[in-house]
């Protein structure tokens, strides 16, 4: 094809794509527009990358998830193919699974409508709450949406996450109303970490929410500057403010394979939660060791005038043993105390480590 000619066809393929080669410097290419000339008659074929639509991106933390990934996988873009608006990358996290799922997910390494499918393999497993990290670090979209893979978040309330974001909410929560698969001490335990994590931490965080949920960018950004690691994702999410808005659902059961997540792991998350958002576990030991000196002083000052000042008129005849009890039940106090005031400045060195900035700025609303 001579000079002229070329030249023709990239004009052509500017106009297919609605507007100038120049108008921000872009090179019209095939890469970019996809078209092909035929009797005269344009075929245009766009790409998802290239139309003006908003990108949305969906983060798929996955461990070991090989025999019902594919399922979830197909619902997943049946519910994405139907919110025509938007863009849509699906990022699938793998957590050093130790199956098939990495060549599942290979298999779905593929643009399908308006929904593009990338995989992001971590070296070894790191846990859920690197995993969402690092789907939110590599995330490209205007908002992201976290989702497990395990089939139990259903698919179908993210168009009522994207309508909550719509109307200029940054972070759109779903609480789960219903367990489907959990037993009776799993729900217990649940109830019980939620009502201590509300009274101890000063930290809002709605009770039976769940990592599935929207986040703005403006959020992720933030986010993502964040350095701690031990850290509890919803919380850290939820630590950072923002207007929210809240979107209740059911769990579903796991469409195949069995939980990662037992009874070590929970109790793991529990406590770097509460070390994380809370320094009352910390100054514990003072607080006890307050009650135990005043009780105690005071049960020492009435002794002292009870048994040798008044000469035991209320003939308890309380004994040389008892008296050296309360002395020493007086001096572990004042012990507790000292640790007590030694968690102070212990709190202050953590907060200082964790890094969390001083303040968050919220931009313009106007996306």
């Amino acid at each position: 094809m001579g000079r002229g000619g070329k030249e023709a066809k990239e004009k052509l393929l500017a106009n297919v794509h609605g507007r100038h080669c120049s108008s921000n410097g872009a090179k019209c290419t095939e890469e970019n527009v996809q078209s092909r000339m035929k009797n005269g008659r344009i075929y245009k074929i766009m790409s998802v990358q290239n139309t003006k639509k908003s990108l949305i991106s969906i983060i798929v933390p996955v461990f070991n998830e090989a025999s019902g990934i594919a399922a979830f996988h197909a619902e997943l873009n049946d519910a994405l193919t139907d919110q025509t608006s938007y863009n849509f990358e699906v990022l699938y996290i793998d957590d050093g699974s130790t199956d098939d799922t990495v060549k599942a997910l290979n298999k779905m390494r593929q643009s399908r409508k308006n929904v593009l499918t990338n995989v992001l393999r971590l070296s070894r497993n790191f846990g859920k709450e690197a995993a969402v990290s690092a789907g939110l670090a590599e995330a490209k979209g205007k908002a992201a949406i976290i989702i497990d893979g395990d089939g139990q978040h259903p698919v179908e309330h993210i168009e009522d996450f994207i309508k909550e974001w719509e109307q200029g909410v940054e972070v759109v929560v779903g609480v789960r109303q219903t367990y489907s698969e959990r037993g009776w001490l799993k729900r217990q335990l649940s109830r019980m970490f939620y009502w201590l994590l509300g009274r101890l931490s000063d930290t809002e965080i709605m009770p039976h929410s769940t990592d599935f949920r929207l986040v703005d960018r403006e959020v992720i950004d933030a986010f993502n500057s964040l350095s701690e690691r031990s850290r509890m994702t919803r919380g850290l999410i939820d630590w950072l403010g923002y207007d929210r808005a809240y979107v209740y659902f059911t769990e579903r059961e796991r469409q195949a394979g069995t939980p990662s997540y037992g009874y070590r792991k929970l109790f793991q998350l529990a406590m770097n939660t509460f070390v994380s958002h809370s320094f009352v576990p910390l100054r514990f030991a003072g607080f006890l060791g307050l009650v135990i000196t005043v009780a105690s002083g005071l049960l020492g000052m009435f002794i002292l005038v009870q048994s040798i000042i008044m000469d035991d008129p209320l003939g308890l005849d309380i004994t040389g043993t008892a008296m050296l009890a309360v002395m020493l039940l007086f001096l572990v106090g004042i012990v507790l105390c000292c640790l007590g005031i030694m968690s102070y400045y212990l709190a202050a060195v953590y907060t200082e480590t964790l890094a969390r900035p001083l303040y968050v700025v919220r931009r313009s609303k106007h996306r």
